[in-house]
C-alpha cells in the first residue's frame, strides 16, 4: 500500500475509468469478463483466446468464433484426431462402436424417442470407416451342398435369403453395406432360431459366418424391444456402484470370447451392424489399460463383448451389472468351458445377477463340440437347439492338406523351402506349440531375411495388436504363433497354414487350419502342412 498524500483525490477515479473496467462492451470485471490490460487490446491474441479488437465497432471479442473453439481458443471437439474416432456436430456423434444422437455420450434420454427400431442419421466418414474393407458374402455356393442337421423340440424353418425374415430396417441396411448377398449355411438356420427366442448350441465349420449369425439376429431384437428397465437403471444407479462413484453399465447382451483378440474382432463385426442405431457396443479385455476400458463404458454400454477374467474384475468394481442381461452368448464355447475358464463362466452366469436360464436366451457357438463338453453347456442352456452344420469337428473342403514327416533337425530347412514356394502375396501363419519356440523360430527366420512377427500369451496385449496389424497389411507376412491365434482370427489372404509343431488334440488342429479357406473362399493353392 502506498503512503503517498493524493493532491488530486479525482485523478485515481479517471485512471481506473481509462482502464474501462466496468464498461459493458469490454472483457471487465463488471461483466464478469476477463479483463485486458490497454497495452493488450490491439495486438493479436489469438494465443490467449481472448479475440481480436474490432475497430468497426468497438466490441472485444472480433467475429464470432466456431462453435466448435472454447472460449480458451482451442477445440473442444478433439474427438476428430487419429486416436479416437468420435465425430462431433449437430446431427450427433459417433463414438467408438455406436451412432447415437446428439446430447449425451451416456444412456441417452430415451423418452425424446423410444423407437430404437428407426435409424439416426448416416454419417459418411464412419460408414466409410466400417465398410470400406472385408470380403465377405462371396462364393458361397459351394456352401450349399454341406448337410445341416438341426435337433431339438419346434424347430423353426431355416431362410434362404436375409429378406426372409424381418430382422428391421437398421439391419437389413447394414447388411446391404457389408456386401452380405446370401446367408450362409450356419446364418441360414441360426438366425431364425435366435429370433424365434431359442436357446442355441451352434457347432459349425471355421470361417463360415458364425459371428454375424448371432450379431445380427441379437442386434435386431434389441432394436425391436428397445432398452427397458436398463436405461431407468443405468440413469438411476448413483449409490452402490464401484469406488469411484460413476455410473454402473447394464448391458442388454453380453458376448464372452476365450481371447483378447477375438474379443476385439467380434467388437469390430458389432460396430458394424450397430450402425446408425441407438445401441453402443464396447469391448473389455485383459492386457489393456482398466482405466480407458472404464471411461468408455461410462459412456454407455448396450451390447458388451468381454473376456471372462476382465468381465469379472468390472463386475467386482461395480462397473457392470448383469441384472438385465437378455442375450448371453458364448463364442469358442467348448474352449471356454474346457481351457480353465468354466469357474469364471459359472461366476459371470450363476453367481451374480444375470437372469436365470430360461428368462435370457443363451447361445453358444463353436466349430468343435466334444461330447463331454456338450453336457457341460447344458447346465447352462433351456429347451435348446443342437445345430450341425457339415461333420461335427470338421474343417472346410476348401483347404488342401498334407502330412509331410521330417525329422526334427531338418524341420527348419524344409520351413524355408516351404515359405519360398508360398509366393509373395500370400500371408503364411506358422503355428508352434510353446511361446519360446515361437520366440525362437521368429528370430531364426528373421536372421534368415524373412519379414515375420511373431503372436503369444507372454507379449504385450500392444505388441500383439501391432504384430496383427503388420500380419494383415502384409508388412510381415509370416506370422509365428501359438494356440492364441488358433481361434477365430478373421484374416483375409492367408493362403498357407503351417503347424510346425503338432498339436496336442484334434480340436486345435481344425481351428489352426481353419485360419486359411475362410468365409467360402476358394483358396488357390491353398495348403496345410503338418511338420513332423
Amino acid at each position: 500500500m502506498s503512503h503517498v498524500v493524493i493532491d488530486n483525490p479525482h485523478g485515481l477515479d479517471q485512471q481506473l475509468a481509462a482502464l474501462d473496467l466496468n464498461a459493458a462492451d469490454c472483457q471487465g470485471g463488471g461483466t464478469g469478463r476477463r479483463y485486458i490490460p490497454p497495452h493488450l487490446r490491439n495486438k493479436e491474441a489469438s494465443k490467449n483466446g481472448f479475440g481480436s479488437y474490432d475497430h468497426k465497432d468497438g466490441g472485444w471479442g472480433g467475429p464470432q468464433r466456431d462453435a466448435a473453439y472454447n472460449s480458451f481458443g482451442g477445440r473442444s471437439d478433439r474427438s476428430k484426431t487419429a486416436f479416437n474416432d468420435r465425430g462431433a456436430g449437430s446431427r450427433g456423434r459417433y463414438e467408438r462402436g455406436g451412432f447415437s444422437a446428439g446430447g449425451s455420450s451416456r444412456w441417452m434420454d430415451d423418452s425424446k424417442d423410444d423407437d430404437w427400431s428407426k435409424p439416426t442419421a448416416p454419417n459418411e466418414r464412419v460408414e466409410n470407416e466400417l465398410f470400406s474393407g472385408g470380403n465377405t458374402g462371396i462364393n458361397f455356393e459351394k456352401y450349399d451342398d454341406i448337410p445341416v442337421e438341426a435337433t431339438g423340440a419346434n424347430c423353426p424353418p431355416h431362410i434362404d435369403s436375409f429378406h426372409d425374415i424381418d430382422m428391421g430396417e437398421i439391419v437389413m441396411g447394414n447388411i446391404t453395406l457389408s456386401r452380405y448377398t446370401r446367408p450362409t449355411p450356419v446364418q441360414k438356420h441360426a438366425i431364425p432360431i435366435i429370433k424365434s427366442k431359442r436357446d442355441l448350441m451352434a457347432c459349425a465349420q471355421t470361417g463360415s459366418g458364425k459371428t454375424a449369425a448371432f450379431l445380427l439376429p441379437v442386434l435386431s431384437q434389441i432394436y425391436g424391444d428397445g432398452p427397458g428397465d436398463a436405461s431407468q437403471a443405468a440413469k438411476g444407479g448413483g449409490q452402490d456402484n464401484g469406488r469411484y462413484g460413476r455410473r454402473k453399465q447394464y448391458p442388454l447382451s453380453l458376448v464372452l470370447a476365450p481371447t483378447r483378440e477375438l474379443a476385439l474382432q467380434i467388437y469390430d463385426e458389432a460396430r458394424k451392424f450397430a450402425y446408425r442405431s441407438r445401441v453402443r457396443p464396447c469391448v473389455v479385455y485383459g492386457g489393456a489399460d482398466i482405466g480407458q476400458q472404464i471411461r468408455d463404458l461410462e459412456k454407455g454400454c448396450h451390447l458388451l463383448v468381454a473376456t471372462p477374467g476382465r468381465l469379472v474384475d468390472m463386475m467386482e468394481r461395480g462397473k457392470i451389472g448383469l441384472d438385465h442381461c437378455n442375450y448371453l452368448v458364448l463364442d469358442e464355447a467348448d474352449r471356454m468351458l474346457d481351457m480353465g475358464f468354466e469357474p469364471q463362466i459359472r461366476r459371470i452366469v450363476e453367481q451374480d445377477t444375470m437372469p436365470p436360464r430360461g428368462m435370457r436366451q443363451t447361445m453358444m457357438f463353436s466349430a468343435t463340440f466334444p461330447k463331454e463338453i456338450q453336457i457341460l453347456a447344458r447346465d447352462f442352456l433351456e429347451d435348446y437347439i443342437f445345430l450341425a452344420v457339415g461333420r461335427v469337428g470338421s474343417t472346410s473342403e476348401n483347404i488342401t492338406q498334407k502330412v509331410v514327416w521330417v525329422e526334427d533337425t531338418d524341420k527348419r530347412s524344409f520351413l524355408l523351402d516351404l515359405l519360398n514356394a508360398t509366393g509373395k502375396d500370400s500371408l503364411t501363419l506358422v503355428f508352434v506349440e510353446t511361446k519360446k519356440g515361437a520366440d525362437a523360430l521368429e528370430d531364426f527366420l528373421y536372421h534368415e531375411g524373412y519379414a515375420c512377427t511373431s503372436i503369444h500369451g507372454d507379449r504385450s496385449q500392444r505388441d500383439r495388436e501391432e504384430a496383427l496389424h503388420q500380419f494383415r497389411s502384409g508388412r510381415c507376412p509370416i506370422l509365428v504363433a501359438t494356440a492364441v491365434a488358433a481361434r477365430g482370427l478373421d484374416i483375409s489372404n492367408v493362403k498357407h497354414v503351417i503347424n510346425f509343431d503338432l498339436p496336442s488334440d484334434i480340436e486345435e488342429y481344425v481351428h489352426r487350419i481353419g485360419r486359411t479357406g475362410r468365409v467360402g473362399n476358394l483358396v488357390a493353392g491353398g495348403l496345410d502342412a503338418l511338420i513332423r
